[in-house]
């Protein structure tokens, strides 16, 4: 690839933050070992608060935004990736602390990719992206906790969003009933397409929890912390679990200790950005497996590249259903 090529470019003035679409050159390449053709990156809720300003994500300037990519390798210093090696990249400060997806080219430390597995090429590997890899981990997390489809119906919250829809449609997949929470019933239909059995109204979870509540479920995913992740615990029935893996409703967990004490409740916390490469390689390796590829067309969208910035708007505002898939310009 020439030396310039084209990409975002967050930096910070005295007026604040600007995003703005640039020719960089591979001066613009931040420190790493591993050279990539990008080929591919997502729309995820962070890359929203980057791309806007609205919280201080991006914590080095300048800085390209996108916190996941996937495409080939250039060249590399790396023992473990030689040039044409198929990767995909998530986590790390990528897009926050250091350069990320929405360029033609980065430059990365080898010791953070994935070879991507047989099974998922670059554009279903960023129809997965974070919020994907993410889904994957909560579900190994119940599993591992000796959640199985017996065990009883599962709950996901978030599940208009991307790592809702994954975790829905993994879950399904796996054969277990899940019932999912959405404040957009519109989506009922959609859901249930992902293979959800039930859908619930956001607004049934938004109340101050009560510190128990009847046994419904054997476990949960949530991204919304909160009211809602509040309410999700007090309905777990004994021994089950919940992974949390976001704060799209609040940071804040105004809970009781009784489902822990009481009912020997587990609640775990999924943090997909510092994973281990053991983690990493087994979750991508369990999505080639686990994923119904169809279910994840369906489930995906494409956005152009230009388009950034107002989806940006979108995402933050809860308009985007699923996974939006960047396509990177050749």
């Amino acid at each position: 690839m020439p030396d310039h090529f084209q990409g975002y470019q967050i930096n910070k003035t005295d007026a604040g933050q600007t995003c703005e679409l640039k020719q960089l050159s591979d001066d613009d390449l931040m420190e790493g070992d591993v050279t990539i053709q990008v080929e591919y990156s997502s729309l995820n809720y962070k890359d929203g608060l980057a791309l806007t300003g609205k919280s201080s994500v991006v914590r080095k300037f300048p800085l390209t935004p996108g916190v996941d990519f996937s495409g080939t390798v250039i060249s590399s210093e790396h023992s473990g990736f030689k040039a044409g090696d198929r990767v995909v990249l998530n986590g790390f400060g990528v897009g926050e602390v250091h350069s990320g997806g929405y360029a033609q080219k980065a430059r990365v430390k080898g010791d953070w990719l994935v070879h991507l597995p047989d099974g998922i090429d670059s554009r279903q590997a960023m129809a997965i992206g974070t919020a994907g890899f993410t889904a994957m981990l909560c579900v190994t997390v119940l599993e591992n906790h000796g959640i199985q489809p017996e065990s009883g119906d599962l709950l996901v919250t978030g599940a208009s969003g991307g790592v809702g829809s994954v975790a829905v449609a993994i879950l399904n997949k796996l054969g277990f009933r899940v019932v999912a929470i959405t404040g957009r019933m519109e989506e009922k239909d959609y859901l249930q397409g992902l293979g959800a059995a039930d859908v619930l109204d956001r607004k049934d979870f938004s109340a101050k929890a009560r510190p128990l509540y009847k046994e419904l479920w054997a476990g949960a995913v949530d991204v919304a912390g909160g009211n809602t992740l509040a309410n999700v615990l007090s309905q777990i029935k004994y021994g089950g679990a919940v992974a949390a893996c976001g704060l799209a409703e609040s940071i804040d967990l105004p809970a009781s200790v009784a489902p822990f004490i009481l009912r020997g409740v587990t609640l775990y916390g999924i943090d997909s950005v510092m994973a281990p490469l053991e983690k990493r390689d087994a979750a991508w390796k369990r999505l080639a497996q686990d994923l119904d590829m169809n279910l994840l067309e369906d489930l995906s969208f494409d956005l152009d590249f230009n388009d950034l910035p107002r989806a940006a708007e979108d995402i933050l505002a809860g308009k985007i259903r699923g996974r939006a898939i960047v396509k990177i310009p050749a």
